[in-house]
């Protein structure tokens, strides 16, 4: 989850900043040749321009490392296949969404998007490793293993996607699969009719250990949102990507005429959310009482914000909005 995982950085900060520097100073000294011959010769690369400046990354890369589930979910929608990658699994309990190309499963794992291990890192001699900026503290390590790549973390999902593509020269590809959006966003439209832009689309979550928050402007869902040109509710409209955490007593803030409630499908999560479903406020709301709540699978609604996963979230909005 985002919100434990924002909390784990914090946890984690001071042990990442230590482990990183024994680790690499440890690789330093026992294997110099090693890690030389990971890097590119300067006639073998080209200069791009990310977050943390400027480097020089190979012609063709053939085996990048993607620390982040998007970067990943987007590579693989160009028919890139990394040879390693952090996941989420101790979220979801599985390597990759089921919606992944059955190839994702040859893929390594070196540990979570907010803490990869360095050695694991190593061990797997990339080319190129492309990361995000949250992880930015393990910049200076990671890039002494191979070339390093850091995107935007808060960048629209689209941005993210074409640049990606423009550094990997998948530029093409990346604005076909924007073009192939934005075709079923159209068609999705046509279906709703005129009604979409009276159409209140509520998000929210809820696990048994945060309880029950939802999602703004920003996040790339409302985008999505957005483009369709449905409303959300007041609480979810703003220069944010999250809510704080909603009490029983604010429940009407994710009232809607349809409420999406993301959810990981685990034991303790569904005996929370059946134990609110009794509740008599639950029960007051508009939504529940039209019987308008769908509830999708966090992976490609929360936890994966590619192209693919967006394609799953149209398939979702295609399958609960459009009246038969």
């Amino acid at each position: 989850m985002r919100i434990q995982i924002q909390f784990n950085r914090l946890i984690h900060l001071f042990l990442i900043g230590f482990l990183a520097f024994s680790l690499v100073s440890a690789c330093a000294k026992t294997d110099d040749t090693t890690m030389t011959n990971l890097q590119q010769p300067a006639e073998d690369c080209r200069i791009v321009q990310h977050t943390m400046g400027q480097t020089c990354i190979p012609l063709k890369p053939q085996r990048i490392v993607a620390l982040d589930l998007e970067i990943l979910g987007n590579l693989l929608a160009m028919n890139i296949e990394p040879i390693a990658t952090a996941s989420y699994i101790e979220v979801t309990e599985k390597p990759f969404p089921k919606y992944f190309p059955d190839r994702s499963e040859d893929i390594k794992h070196v540990g979570s998007p907010d803490t990869p291990s360095l050695e694991k890192i190593l061990q797997a001699k990339p080319d190129l490793i492309v990361m995000n900026d949250y992880l930015e503290g393990f910049y200076d390590q990671v890039s002494q293993i191979s070339p390093t790549i850091v995107m935007q973390t808060e960048s629209p999902w689209k941005q993210k996607l074409v640049a990606l593509g423009k550094i990997l020269n998948k530029e093409d590809i990346a604005n076909q699969l924007i073009n192939n959006y934005i075709q079923r966003i159209d068609e999705l439209k046509q279906a709703l009719g005129d009604r979409r832009t009276e159409l209140i689309v509520s998000i929210a979550t809820m696990t048994q250990s945060f309880g029950i928050w939802s999602y703004g402007s920003k996040h790339p869902l409302s985008i999505v949102l957005n483009d369709l040109d449905v409303q959300r509710p007041p609480s979810q409209v703003g220069d944010f990507v999250y809510t704080g955490l909603i009490s029983i007593e604010k429940l009407d803030a994710i009232d809607g005429d349809v409420l999406f409630f993301l959810t990981r499908h685990k034991e303790e999560d569904n005996k929370a959310i059946a134990k609110l479903q009794e509740n008599p406020l639950w029960k007051q709301l508009k939504v529940v009482q039209s019987d308008r709540v769908y509830e999708v699978d966090m992976d490609h609604w929360y936890l994966d914000n590619s192209i693919l996963g967006i394609n799953e979230v149209i398939d979702d909005l295609e399958r609960y909005l459009v009246i038969p």
